[in-house]
């Protein structure tokens, strides 16, 4: 198979992985997480990170707008210039090194949510909710897109949680791969969309419940 865009000392990123990151970002956009412009993708191979660039369109993301990234230090190192989001993508990279992937990402519930004065104290309407994404959704607050305040902020909620909401902003989840992230941007977003629906009535699992599914999902609840 031959090389794509990078190769230094014991590290390559060949046309397979290009076109991996690609599948990816194209399902993301696919399944209506984002559009346009909006979110960002990230994904670690070794001591570099693949990051879809800015201004981007995830996706319609092709392979000379994907950067790659030195993970310990941010460097661009082929020439293209990463999501101004980069910063907190890396961070997570850097401080969490079983996490491989992370997606930023704007899906219509949960954004709506993200948007709502008044916001659930609690999402665990289904089990997949907890079992995938954590019994407890960060909240991070507003700070500008590609502001060091907000790479900052959501870093220090991501030290703990897999799965954030960014307030008048989106969503970022971490995960081991690419599956991973999109099934926890995809259940955060059914649950959202179960409480928007609802008219903001709605059951959630107790304690008890959330706690009994370890006992089926073992290792998943947080």
């Amino acid at each position: 198979m031959s090389h794509f865009l990078f190769r230094k000392n014991n590290m390559e990123i060949k046309e397979q992985d290009i076109e991996q990151f690609l599948a990816a970002a194209h399902e993301v956009g696919a399944r209506r997480l984002t559009r346009c412009s909006s979110g960002n993708l990230s994904w670690r191979i070794g001591d570099v990170a693949l990051v879809s660039g800015t201004g981007s369109w995830v996706p319609e993301l092709r392979k000379e707008q994907v950067a790659i990234c030195r993970i310990a230090d941010g460097t661009p190192l082929n020439g293209v210039k990463p999501s101004m989001e980069s910063t907190f993508h890396l961070g997570i990279l850097r401080s969490r090194p079983e996490v491989n992937t992370v997606l930023h990402c704007q899906s219509p519930f949960a954004t709506t949510i993200a948007c709502m004065k008044k916001k659930p104290a609690n999402f665990n309407v289904t089990a997949e909710l907890p079992c995938h994404c954590g019994s407890e959704i960060a909240i991070v607050p507003y700070y500008r897109p590609g502001s060091p305040e907000l790479a900052k902020a959501v870093m220090e909620a991501m030290a703990h949680h897999d799965s954030v909401i960014l307030e008048k902003h989106g969503q970022v989840f971490a995960g081991k791969d690419f599956h991973d992230v999109i099934e926890k941007a995809e259940f955060l977003e059914m649950a959202c969309e179960i409480i928007v629906r609802s008219g903001m009535d709605y059951n959630t699992l107790t304690a008890e419940e959330i706690a009994d599914l370890d006992k089926y999902v073992l290792g998943k609840v947080k």
